[in-house]
């Protein structure tokens, strides 16, 4: 199985390019997945840190959600790695590849687990992907960037001396840098999960499985559809409006990310249903509604975690000797060694 995957500049000004020229890419296309790391920032609540909320930052997310796209061609073993983290193919019945392989329900705990499921199942790592542990390593690598923050925000603030101030200062705007880079890594895996190919065996036509329904067998099904059709028809006010209300009342990641997943995999029959009916053409506008829901539910989703990571990243312990950063933030402790490092 072979998946293809592949900076045009924007600035803030141009947060409304989604109806731009996208090219074919192993993921929604340049439009696609700027339009959800925008559309997700915007919505945001006034509880995270102001510096998110800007229009630098929030142009930036847009570009960055594009990233893990833009790591192909590293070489050996970078690619081989890298791109199966775009997908996860299950079996219409919800299971790895076929029944033999791990089930969306029952996801092991660790990918390593994952990996050996599939070996035991005689199923190929490379070929099934991992979509669900990229997802989920992005979230918890966000917690780390923000709870950092935390600590060098709250230590900028009191600390008196000059040097150690400055430092502060200067960790808190790398971190800042870092935030916004990994927002977009878990922008781009959150956007991959809502696009039905990328949850499928169906990933490009419906392939070599029976199909009584006679669904197209187009190699050029899932390229055509994320690139050239989203990006005439998706409209950042259209995935705005269509974007669920916040569901960030708790969090068990594992359960969360496999829910998230297995929504899309239900797409992935009314996807074919509509293709046959002609609902991809360019005047049906059964498709451009299709494509704007999809990219909401990537959008509201990737909303949703970026405040679950936040406030989860205030109960969090960070740095050696750690410290507690709800204590950092009260002032009970002095954070310096842990932040400095002590060799």
């Amino acid at each position: 199985m072979k998946r293809q995957v592949k900076r045009l500049m924007i600035s803030a000004a141009a947060l409304m390019l989604v109806a731009a020229p996208a090219v074919q890419v192993d993921a929604w296309g340049n439009t696609g997945h700027r339009l959800i790391g925008v559309a997700a920032m915007r919505a945001l609540s006034d509880d995270l840190p102001a510096f998110l909320r800007t229009p630098a930052s929030i142009a930036d997310v847009g570009e960055l959600a594009r990233e893990p796209d833009r790591w192909k061609g590293g070489g050996q073993p970078h690619d081989r790695e890298r791109d199966t983290a775009h997908f996860i193919d299950f079996d219409d019945n919800g299971f790895a590849m076929n029944e033999k392989g791990p089930s969306i329900d029952a996801l092991p705990r660790l990918k390593s687990d994952f990996d050996t499921a599939l070996v035991q199942a005689g199923l190929k790592i490379d070929e099934v992907g991992y979509l669900p542990y990229a997802m989920m390593d992005a979230y918890q690598n966000l917690g780390r960037d923000f709870a950092y923050w935390r600590v060098l925000t709250a230590a900028e603030g009191r600390e008196m001396d000059p040097g150690k101030k400055a430092w502060y200062r200067a960790d808190r705007e790398r971190r800042e840098a870092l935030i916004l880079r990994d927002i977009g890594v878990l922008a781009h895996y959150v956007g991959d999960g809502s696009q039905p190919h990328h949850l499928s065996i169906h990933f490009n036509g419906w392939g070599d499985y029976p199909n009584p329904e006679g669904f197209t067998n187009s190699r050029r099904t899932h390229g055509v559809f994320e690139g050239e059709f989203a990006s005439r028809v998706a409209r950042l006010d259209t995935v705005e409006a269509a974007m669920s209300q916040p569901q960030v009342s708790g969090l068990d990641l594992r359960a969360r990310t496999a829910g998230y997943l297995k929504t899309t995999l239900g797409t992935v029959i009314p996807f074919y249903h509509l293709e046959k009916a002609g609902g991809f053409k360019d005047a049906d506008p059964r498709g451009a509604a299709f494509v704007n829901e999809r990219l909401a539910a990537g959008a509201s989703e990737l909303r949703d975690l970026i405040i679950l990571s936040w406030r989860e990243s205030g109960t969090a312990s960070i740095g050696w000797p750690a410290v507690k950063v709800a204590e950092v933030e009260a002032g009970a402790v002095d954070p310096w060694t842990s932040m400095i490092g002590e060799d």
